[in-house]
């Protein structure tokens, strides 16, 4: 599903990742951890295409990265790739159904198409009595479930997590958590999750450890 190689990164004179290779299988859920600053979410955003490598490679369903021009490389992004970040980033004036439709439209999904994915999605999620509500009225894991519903609308090749559930309580967490394993099963779904979570870090199927910009396998 995701095979990095070598890569490297530097921001000036500080280098961050140094020669980091993995490879992610179809269906598994690898958590990254790593101390503040170990450049998790950095790889996590060369592997979702956010950011680019000084070196390396990377590759997605057999498709090289690198060779993309920008117009391409945002269709891919949109096409097999799925977002969850620790603060949803919810459109306020958008209602949850709504916000869950939008890389739909610009995936090209006609209105309809576009609202029966996302109600299908809120439903199994437990919000087919939030749909309707815009993310004010929604509690923070009901927002953050909103989020996991956008990012698969698309049904990405690999859902990128970054510190998904860094900004929630201990209820919601779990929940969320529980919510990833039940996804995997259904959907067959692949995540690459970044987290200083410990329970949620151990309950994937293999943990990769970043430290001195070098990766490895717990």
């Amino acid at each position: 599903m995701i095979r990095a190689e070598n890569i490297h990164k530097a921001y000036g004179t500080l280098e961050v990742l140094k020669g980091i290779s993995l490879e992610i299988q179809k269906g598994e859920i690898v958590s990254v951890v790593g101390a503040s600053g170990a450049g998790k979410s950095t790889l996590l955003h060369i592997l979702g295409t956010l950011d680019k490598a000084d070196r390396g490679s990377v590759s997605i369903n057999d498709q090289e990265i690198a060779s993309m021009q920008e117009k391409k490389l945002s269709a891919f992004r949109n096409r097999e790739i799925g977002f969850v970040f620790q603060f949803h980033h919810l459109l306020p004036e958008f209602t949850a159904l709504e916000n869950v439709c939008i890389p739909a439209y610009i995936a090209g999904d006609s209105k309809k198409t576009a609202f029966n994915k996302a109600r299908q999605l809120l439903e199994f999620l437990g919000l087919a009595d939030r749909m309707e509500h815009k993310p004010s009225a929604l509690s923070g894991g009901e927002q953050q479930r909103v989020a996991v519903a956008r990012a698969l609308v698309n049904k990405p090749a690999v859902i990128l997590a970054d510190e998904p559930s860094g900004n929630l309580d201990s209820g919601s967490s779990i929940e969320l958590h529980e919510l990833f394993f039940s996804l995997r099963d259904e959907f067959k779904q692949t995540f690459v999750i970044v987290t200083h979570n410990r329970e949620l870090a151990e309950m994937a199927d293999r943990q990769l450890r970043i430290k001195d910009g070098i990766i490895n396998n717990l």
